[in-house]
């Protein structure tokens, strides 16, 4: 970790939607170059987290900071800060490759010339450059990752924010993903905020890592230090030891996906 000021602040956050609490007084910092995990079974409050954290929903309570920079005061500012990769897909299937990127540097502001110059560095770093004017639609799931990350990063942000980043992939694309998400943590110091299914992922990049369940931070810290205070010897194990091992329901998700672009579309056009 190059840089050791909080990228990620955290204070007493809380999201209640009516009577219930998605996400209840929860605190913590995520500094600056640093991979973080946060995990949580479904329905824990980690999605709801995110989007409050990435100017897609409002908390009910608390406080954030995105690079020094409050979302719910200046969104703009927050936004220009951070990239994103969704769960689900936000790519424009009826666009190429490089349309896809092109409209996101549009969006973001970012000039012609440097659009232009990290449209390619980024397409081959993600070895996608030779089907630049393909169209997404004939991308495979893994194409479609790889295009997605290098479309997050497009505009230099400090933060990644990755939910659920390789879910669905077979263990080869998911180890060439996070092969591409290490180097470019460790070729632009950019703080990475993840969460994942996949406990063997978090186990092997993570730094540090947060487990919230029922809307509250169970346990956070070092992979070793969350074994040794479970004593299991895995993470997983770690894990199910603080979380239970019951089934869990999908924890609401609303199509908020093309949300944040489209707002952005709005306030640029």
């Amino acid at each position: 970790m190059a840089n050791m000021k909080a990228a990620i602040m955290v204070r007493n956050l809380t999201k209640k939607f009516y009577n219930f609490t998605a996400v209840d007084n929860i605190s913590f910092e995520v500094e600056g170059g640093e991979i973080f995990a946060f995990l949580g079974p479904n329905g824990a409050g980690k999605s709801t987290t995110i989007k409050m954290l990435t100017t897609l929903l409002n908390p009910t309570s608390g406080e954030v900071e995105i690079a020094g920079v409050n979302p719910i005061k200046n969104q703009d500012a927050a936004r220009k800060n951070f990239g994103i990769v969704f769960q689900d897909p936000s790519l424009d299937d009826e666009l190429t490759a490089y349309e896809n990127m092109e409209f996101h540097g549009i969006l973001y502001k970012v000039d012609k010339k440097t659009r232009q110059t990290r449209i390619e560095e980024l397409l081959k770093i993600v070895e996608l450059w030779d089907r630049k004017n393909d169209l997404v639609k004939t991308f495979s799931g893994g194409m479609r990752r790889r295009l997605e990350i290098a479309r997050g990063l497009l505009h230099h942000p400090k933060i990644f924010f990755l939910d659920e980043p390789t879910v669905g992939l077979d263990p080869q694309t998911r180890n060439q993903i996070w092969n591409y998400i290490l180097n470019l943590n460790k070729k632009e110091d950019i703080t990475i905020f993840f969460t994942t299914h996949y406990m063997e992922e978090a186990e092997k990049v993570a730094g540090r890592v947060a487990i919230i369940d029922h809307g509250k931070i169970i346990s956070q810290g070092t992979v070793l230090k969350l074994k040794e205070q479970t004593h299991s010897k895995s993470l997983e194990d770690a894990f199910l030891s603080l979380t239970g091992k019951n089934i869990r329901e999908e924890e609401a998700n609303p199509q908020d996906r093309m949300r944040l672009r489209h707002n952005m579309w709005r306030k640029n056009k």
